[in-house]
């Protein structure tokens, strides 16, 4: 299915934005193996899409650059699991639906692709079904779907804290211009997890009365992201494509989730844009997307 007429080809349409770990602190590990993370996440206006129609039996289809990676699929999306759970908590409502996935994010690949697609589909469906859940609940339920899954539910910049349920709204966040850039080199993240040094690290400590983007620069490379060295030992491309955003001008470069995809903060969208053409001409085969994540003010 091409790209344009997207919105006017589906009823109901809705967007899966990339998820991004400005930071990662790991502090601790929990008796059921669960980590427990204080994370920094905000929201990149580019991301995956999907659409959803009335149907006369359920059906899924896809499309995008990285669709045909999902293909087959069928039994672990999550774009399917969270319909039928959706369609558990609301019963009679819930007719059958079409839902089309155009899948423009690499998998895997460390800014919540899967999901940021999960939540789109509980909020997607939701508004085709005509219905709400309260936000316990609806939170509870994307909580069965993944720990990413509840904010990416909110999709906006946040503070998660626990293993990634306890949400806290960061409204004075700026948006950031910003290259992501992925090697398309899977890593394992129960494997970066595995190889983690040390679990209880210092926690995340966000400065009260931050404005600008220059004072939020400052406190985001004072952080880390905890799973960035074991994920280096795993792919080693990872320093090479931080190495390459440094080299094309970057303010500040970090792996984001337990990657492999990095990111780049530029001074404008201008420059992140002149950095992903040159980097994909350097690298075709690799993944660079410039973008704006949201502010905390949208």
């Amino acid at each position: 299915m091409p790209e344009k007429g997207f919105a006017e080809a589906f009823g109901v349409t809705e967007e899966a934005r990339a998820k991004i770990n400005l930071a990662l602190h790991v502090t601790g590990q929990r008796a059921d193996g669960y980590h427990l993370l204080d994370m920094l996440v905000t929201f990149a206006d580019c991301g995956d899409r999907l659409g959803f129609l009335p149907a006369k039996a359920d059906a899924f289809t896809l499309s995008g650059r990285f669709g045909e990676t999902l293909a087959g699929d069928s039994g672990t999306n999550l774009v399917l699991r969270a319909r039928d759970l959706l369609r558990e908590a609301v019963g009679v409502l819930a007719f059958p639906v079409h839902i089309h996935l155009e899948k423009n994010l690499p998998v895997a690949s460390g800014i919540g692709g899967g999901s940021a697609d999960a939540a789109a589909t509980l909020r997607g469906l939701m508004r085709l079904w005509g219905m709400s859940l309260p936000a316990e609940a609806l939170a509870a339920l994307a909580l069965r779907l993944g720990a990413d899954v509840p904010m990416c539910v909110e999709s906006r910049p946040l503070i998660a804290r626990g293993i990634g349920e306890q949400i806290e709204a960061v409204p004075d966040l700026p948006a950031f211009a910003m290259v992501l850039a992925n090697p398309l080199k899977g890593v394992s993240t129960p494997e970066v997890f595995r190889r983690l040094a040390t679990k209880n690290n210092p926690s995340l400590n966000l400065a009260s009365g931050l404005t600008g983007s220059a004072g939020w620069l400052a406190m985001i490379g004072a952080a880390r992201n905890d799973l960035e060295p074991p994920a280096r030992q795993l792919v080693p491309e990872i320093a090479v494509i931080s190495a390459m955003l440094q080299g094309r001008g970057a303010l500040l470069t970090r792996m984001s989730g337990s990657g492999a995809t990095c990111f780049g903060i530029f001074a404008s969208m201008v420059e992140a844009q002149e950095a992903a053409t040159a980097l994909h001409g350097t690298r075709p085969d690799w993944y660079f997307q410039a973008t704006e994540t949201i502010s905390g003010g949208m």
